[in-house]
């Protein structure tokens, strides 16, 4: 639970809003991704909550320096949600909480890097280029005022989120634990799209029979389509949990295998030849 009956202020969400349009990126890493911008937006409202230095605190900060990933146009929605079922229920909160954050980061990702990542700059950029190119001065303003709106829908998100997920741990309790668990199912089926279509993992050797090709890959691909990939990601995450490793010692050991199984292909090439 929480150490006190702190309610999140207007100035609690300026802080994180301040802190989410310039820090929000700044701790990127390729192990934790926008965790430690995540921790670092939300941080003086957590010591608000649980007390600074106090356990609750250290448990909830271990709890949010775990991956995160998803669009910077979005994440203050999670942030809301996830500030209200701490503000309610404490540490208590932290397995709810662990799944609103990997349910909806996926989601969020395509649909605001697609949004305001992709589709928007296009279609603005190209009125303000072609206004400027006319030699009328407008066209930078025009860019300027779509950068603001995007800064203003990033502000507003924030509280409107935070009431929300009020609204449901008060009132809708049957839907937020539907919420969360759709959530969680969410970010499983997320995390196996992107092992099938993100892992390139795959046996390139061909055994000469004769005048026949054995293709290793076809009759794999035949049995159970993106087979390695999953046995190579089960691998990986098998490795996580042997003590003393981490995600860099684990991306080492990538390289080297990669380095290495390449190597050992290339001589089975070379005495095929």
């Amino acid at each position: 639970m929480t150490n006190s009956n702190y309610k999140l202020t207007k100035e609690d969400f300026n802080q994180i809003n301040k802190r989410s349009l310039f820090t929000f990126q700044l701790g990127w890493n390729y192990e934790r991704m926008q965790a430690s911008g995540y921790l670092y937006m939300i941080l003086p409202q957590l010591r608000k909550m649980y007390g600074d230095g106090t356990p609750e605190l250290k448990e909830m900060m271990k709890v949010h320096t775990q991956f995160f990933n998803t669009s910077p146009f979005f994440h203050t929605i999670i942030a809301g949600f996830d500030l209200a079922m701490e503000e309610k229920d404490g540490v208590g909160s932290k397995d709810a909480v662990n799944g609103i954050k990997t349910g909806l980061m996926g989601p969020f990702a395509p649909l605001g890097d697609t949004i305001f990542g992709s589709l928007v700059p296009a279609i603005m950029g190209s009125i303000a280029a072609t206004m400027a190119i006319a030699g009328q001065p407008y066209g930078i303003f025009l860019w300027i005022a779509v950068a603001v709106a995007y800064d203003i829908f990033r502000w507003k998100q924030l509280e409107f989120a935070y009431k929300e997920g009020v609204n449901l741990i008060n009132n809708m309790q049957s839907t937020l634990t539907a919420l969360i668990e759709a959530a969680s199912v969410l970010g499983v089926f997320m995390m196996g799209a992107l092992v099938a279509t993100m892992i390139n993992f795959e046996i390139s050797y061909k055994l000469p029979i004769g005048e026949k090709m054995i293709d290793f890959q076809d009759i794999l691909n035949s049995i159970f389509p993106r087979l390695l990939p999953a046995i190579f990601t089960a691998f990986i995450f098998w490795l996580l949990g042997k003590k003393g490793m981490n995600s860099t010692k684990a991306i080492g050991i990538i390289i080297v295998l990669a380095v290495g199984l390449s190597f050992i292909g290339k001589f089975l090439l070379g005495m095929g030849a």
